[in-house]
């Protein structure tokens, strides 16, 4: 059992799995986690990595006056396509746009992969303060990895990509899936954006900039899981709304631990301060605070403008119907209103 006042771990430690008895198998393909003899799901990697990182929340909150960081709820706006303009769709023949949906999360959680290719400089070059036994310390001795393996799959073990398709196949009997959507993605992907503390240097930008915008992505995904486990557990729409549901469910749990550390190491970042090559220095928190306002308004505005815009046009490509602009009508009715807060809607 971890010690609570331990803070220290090797990597080997941070990517160890808790035992089960019963592997996760998914369309003939071993995946990650598994079942205890109770049943119950356990996701992978969290044997030490779990405790590891609400070690390190208790030390931040013991040693700093700052909270841990939250993205508050009032920013997450609801999926871009609601549960109930889903089934409309589904029931009305219009599947494309949902398998299209689906795919492309299995296709994104699979850059997942990359993460541990991201560079971590030296601490001591950019942190002023001591970093021993945080979770900052361990980004590249771990916690990257297990995040990467979590996501992308790790040698013949599969991870949530290889779920998300299971979960898309079982729930529409396997649909034939366009390279296209691929491609599309790729397309989309925008360019760097310009530095907000150049004098901090590309890769010191990049990390924290990078553990913002993934724990965005990660907190707004809690709408994804609530919109993807009310559509697919439908019988009416869901060929398999079991198997796809707990699909969904196991996945869930498996991002909590991502949640956690990157708000830990954000949070050790706030309450220290940053320092350039030529001296000049930074509050971890104005840091912080900056690089996660940025990310907050691009991803509210494109969840609630260009996502929108994108799935109305892809249902007139594929419904194949005449009555279309009276189907998106009947669609658009079916949207759940949301606004921004104020502070985010200009």
């Amino acid at each position: 059992m971890l010690h609570e006042s331990r803070l220290s771990f090797g990597a080997e430690e941070l990517l160890a799995n808790v035992p089960v008895t019963e592997p996760l198998v998914v369309g003939g393909v071993r995946c990650h986690g598994g079942f205890g003899a109770d049943g119950a799901y356990h996701s992978p990697r969290t044997l030490w990595r779990v405790p590891a990182v609400q070690a390190w929340q208790r030390q931040h909150l013991a040693t700093s006056p700052l909270p841990l960081v939250e993205i508050p709820e009032d920013v997450i706006p609801p999926h871009s396509i609601g549960a109930a303009q889903a089934k409309f769709l589904i029931r009305h023949g219009v599947r494309e746009p949902v398998i299209r949906i689906l795919t492309e999360i299995a296709i994104v959680e699979g850059f997942g992969a990359m993460i541990r290719e991201l560079p971590v400089p030296p601490l001591k070059s950019f942190v002023r303060e001591p970093v021993t036994g945080t979770a900052l310390e361990h980004l590249s001795r771990g916690l990257f990895e297990a995040h990467a393996r979590d996501e992308a799959g790790w040698e013949q073990e599969g991870g949530h990509r290889q779920m998300w398709n299971a979960a898309r196949d079982a729930a529409f009997s396997n649909p034939i899936i366009s390279p296209e959507i691929f491609t599309g993605i790729m397309a989309r992907r925008g360019q760097e954006p310009a530095p907000l503390f150049p004098a901090l240097g590309p890769q010191v930008e990049r990390l924290v900039r990078f553990m913002v915008n993934v724990l965005a992505i990660e907190v707004f995904a809690r709408s994804t899981f609530a919109w993807a486990e009310e559509v697919l557990s439908d019988p009416a729409v869901s060929d398999a709304p079991r198997e796809a549901t707990n699909l969904v469910r196991y996945i869930r749990s498996d991002e909590a631990p991502h949640v956690e550390y990157l708000r830990t190491a954000l949070s050790e970042i706030t309450a220290r301060t940053l320092y350039a090559a030529d001296g000049r220095e930074y509050s971890g928190r104005e840091v912080v605070a900056a690089l996660m306002d940025r990310t907050l308004r691009a991803m509210t505005h494109q969840r609630q403008t260009e996502r929108i815009a994108q799935l109305r046009d892809m249902i007139r490509r594929t419904a194949n119907r005449p009555d279309v602009e009276d189907l998106i009508a009947q669609y658009d009715a079916l949207a759940t209103p949301w606004s921004p807060p104020a502070r985010y809607a200009a």
